[in-house]
């Protein structure tokens, strides 16, 4: 497994890259600076060789957000995944620890996996009582401009989170497979996109706030159901019962007195989900220095 790996630290009293290493087909792009010179934000940016993750490509990723830093890792676009080559797979791991006060925020653009593609990924986050962690993991059904349509043979995705060391705070895993009876497309129906968005820390409390309430909202409007004393019940009744909500949002805590949030989506669209992602978290411009996905 090709490594690469990134250390940051304080340095001179800012988030600095004190470390940077990869390996075909891994590349890592460190900007100067994104944003306002007043953020303290170390922003770096994965890429593949080639545009993407080739079958039988398996590539690991060390991420260290020393205390007090704070680093945002992301994405140029979507993740391609190309199709399978015979029986070959491709995956990916993350593995990152964030060190007190310090902040790390996991924002790429979804993964799309090709006709065919077999791809696992998983993602080890070891955190303490004071750290803070944004994570975005979403998918889309794939190539729709050539008629590909959760058309992938197998995709995995395991996120796994640890509080001092190995005390089990967040275990999760998406798993998609061709059945025998059913494929993915039939069992997905009309939706294109699942997502995933995580948020840990006291830096995120606010936010952790704003999204549950937006998510009530969001929910009890599209799944509004007129009562029986309503004037418009007995003509809008079955319309209603046979639309499908095109956004579907779910929202619980985790670990001890709630310091993490999880929100769970499933959209018709993935520009619904990056309006979603945009309007939630453009209160981090101030840490990021930029609004995430803008």
């Amino acid at each position: 497994m090709e490594r690469g790996k990134v250390i940051v630290e304080k340095v001179g009293g800012k988030s600095t890259v004190t470390k940077c290493f990869s390996k075909y087909p891994l590349k890592f792009i460190i900007p100067r600076k994104v944003g306002s010179s007043e953020t303290d934000a170390v922003w770096i940016y994965t890429i593949t060789y080639g545009g993407g993750i080739v079958s039988g490509d398996s590539i690991a990723c060390d991420i260290t957000v020393g205390d007090g830093c704070t680093t945002v890792l992301t994405t140029q676009a979507s993740t391609k995944v190309y199709k399978a080559v015979g029986s070959k797979s491709s995956e990916q791991v993350l593995e990152a620890r964030v060190g007190s006060n310090a902040f790390l925020a996991v924002i790429p653009d979804p993964v799309t996996c090709f006709s065919t593609a077999k791809y696992s990924q998983r993602q080890v986050f070891k955190v303490v009582s004071d750290s803070s962690l944004l994570l975005v993991d979403w998918i889309t059904s794939g190539r729709h401009e050539r008629g590909e349509k959760w058309d992938f043979d197998l995709y995995k995705s395991t996120n796994h989170i640890f509080h001092n060391g190995d005390e089990p705070l967040f275990l999760d895993t998406v798993f998609l497979e061709q059945g025998t009876h059913a494929g993915i497309a039939e069992r997905m129906q009309d939706y294109q996109v699942i997502a995933m968005v995580i948020l840990l820390g006291p830096k995120l409390k606010l936010i952790q706030n704003q999204i549950q309430e937006d998510v009530k909202k969001i929910m009890s409007q599209s799944l509004h159901m007129p009562t029986i004393g309503s004037r418009q019940y007995s003509n809008r009744h079955t319309d209603h019962c046979l639309t499908k909500p095109s956004f579907v949002a779910s929202c619980s805590i985790f670990g001890p007195k709630g310091i993490g949030v999880v929100t769970r989506i499933a959209a018709m669209t993935t520009e619904s989900v990056y309006n979603f992602l945009q309007h939630q978290l453009s209160s981090m411009e101030p840490l990021l220095g930029v609004k995430p996905y803008s």
